[in-house]
């Protein structure tokens, strides 16, 4: 079997966030760049599964700016057989719907079995990604998946709802997304990490999947404007001298909370 993990460069969720209020992307520079904690836990699902079953091939495939190699390169000493980053420099602030074609291009150009993703991403939160993945390669997907069952032609899986959990199962080829009820992921250890560099790490451009970013019959989003959000202010403080009931009524009122 053959299982694709998706995987993300994200600024780490310790560190400052903010956004160039030139471009409206976001500051990578401002803090340290990781792999998103969902996108290993996802890679711990195939790895786990890999492990149990010898001949499974997992690869680890990215999407990110040249330099975000090396970060790719930790899903390999996690124990990937090989990786494929998409590197191109028109997909700079690339919307979710491009996102999704190139993803899927890439896992196409890979060969796959089973695509297993993170349910949302900490930067972005957009959390459809792998359903439009799924829609782009023409195959079902199951999404929020709280425990995975891989099966060579099947996968199985529980997602929870607000009122129960219901168990949800599709053949293969299928890609699955996971939340944060699978497991934490192994931490590479030092024969993991020279042994990554010797793996196979395929990079790509939009040339090499014969996508065209600025297709005129391409609908990509477009950002008009952006604005640093404003500093907090100070709260309304209410002294109760007997006519406290009625402040908090008149603030409620003006702030069209009632």
């Amino acid at each position: 079997m053959k299982i694709v993990v998706l995987v993300k460069e994200v600024p780490d969720t310790y560190g400052d966030r903010k956004l160039s209020l030139e471009t409206g992307l976001a500051d990578r520079g401002a803090s340290d760049r990781v792999i998103d904690e969902i996108g290993e836990r996802a890679l711990e699902v195939a790895l786990s599964y890999a492990d149990a079953n010898p001949g499974t091939e997992v690869v680890a495939v990215s999407m990110a700016s040249e330099d975000a190699a090396a970060t790719v390169r930790k899903a390999l000493a996690m124990g990937a057989g090989s990786a494929v980053q998409v590197v191109d420099e028109a997909l700079v602030g690339a919307d979710l719907g491009l996102t999704a074609e190139v993803l899927a291009a890439a896992v196409a150009h890979t060969g796959y079995d089973l695509v297993i993703a993170g349910n949302l991403s900490t930067d972005g939160t957009g959390g459809v990604i792998p359903a439009m993945v799924a829609e782009n390669l023409g195959v079902p997907h199951a999404t929020n998946l709280t425990s995975v069952q891989i099966a060579e032609d099947a996968v199985t899986g529980e997602r929870a709802g607000d009122a129960a959990s219901m168990t949800v199962s599709t053949p293969l080829p299928a890609v699955i997304s996971i939340t944060e009820a699978l497991p934490d992921a192994r931490f590479p250890n030092f024969k993991g990490i020279m042994a990554a560099k010797k793996k196979p790490f395929e990079t790509l451009s939009l040339a090499d999947l014969d996508i065209d970013a600025d297709a005129p019959d391409a609908a990509r989003s477009i950002m008009l404007t952006i604005a640093e959000k404003p500093p907090r202010e100070a709260g309304v403080k209410i002294v109760d001298e007997g006519d406290a009931g009625e402040q908090l009524a008149e603030f409620l009122a003006q702030n069209r909370l009632v």
